[in-house]
């Protein structure tokens, strides 16, 4: 009995992460998206903006094309980022129970790799939905090369060598993972660990049904998250830039050695 009763409240809890990951995922990216866009568009040189900074670039974006295309490729976004963070949510928490064993459950090496494993394993499973919105939203209006997720998919496997062209740029996007999301869940449980113990009063809130009886508040865990993202994202960084470059080798005129 007690083992169905086990097994039940897992299959729930996997659930339930599966749920809590893929929407939280979904409205973090469609948020930021603007500015994913704008990310994408510098680091890869287009053409047309490559000499703006950040906000002039939004704003020649909502003039030349209009306000939603600030949003180009995040229909591609969200196909992917709803199994992508439900698969890093959970698979991180497999990863972490996995090593707390190993390694013991306070081990911080546990976590960092518990994180780089959950990352490798979201990216290497949607990475070519993220091919796919990097090349939709890199098109400006009146060049446009593809028309949609399924065109943009189907001329990748015709005319850039089958499946390993929708892995373009893999190498170092796995590079930049293993740091950044090894960084980003080590960070975030520090952080944690450290308002929990010293700053509870601010932070946290009673919760019977947790270990240690406290839980992180809402702006607590939005401060965590933030701060350990921006660390992450910055050591990581570079690798991101090399990956954008050899996603989009073939759609910027001399950047076409940027291969694999």
């Amino acid at each position: 009995m007690a083992a169905d009763t086990n097994s039940k409240y897992s299959v729930d809890y996997i659930l339930k992460s599966l749920l809590a990951g893929g929407v939280a995922g979904m409205c973090s990216k469609t948020t930021v998206a603007p500015l994913d866009r704008a990310k994408i568009l510098l680091q890869a040189h287009q053409q047309q903006y490559k000499h703006l900074g950040v906000i002039s670039l939004l704003r020649a974006i909502v003039r030349n094309e209009s306000f939603i295309a600030l949003y180009k490729g995040n229909g591609a976004q969200m196909v992917r980022i709803f199994p992508y963070a439900a698969i890093q949510f959970t698979s991180f928490e497999f990863y972490k129970q996995a090593s707390s064993i190993l390694l013991g459950s306070k081990s911080h090496v546990g976590k960092f790799i518990s994180g780089s494993l959950a990352g490798v394993t979201a990216v290497t499973l949607t990475y070519p939905l993220d091919m796919v919105r990097a090349r939709l939203a890199f098109q400006v209006t009146g060049s446009h090369v593809y028309t949609g997720i399924v065109h943009t998919v189907t001329s990748i496997l015709k005319s850039e060598g089958g499946v390993r062209g929708l892995y373009r740029g893999y190498t170092p996007t796995i590079m930049g993972m293993i740091p950044y999301a090894g960084l980003s869940f080590y960070c975030f449980e520090s952080l944690k660990y450290f308002c929990l113990a010293f700053l509870p009063k601010w932070t946290a809130k009673p919760c019977s049904q947790n270990t240690g009886g406290l839980v992180l508040m809402l702006p607590a865990k939005l401060l965590c998250g933030g701060f350990a993202g921006a660390i992450a994202q910055s050591v990581a960084y570079p690798l991101d830039v090399a990956r954008r470059r050899m996603q989009l080798s073939l759609m910027v005129q001399g950047q076409e050695r940027f291969r694999y």
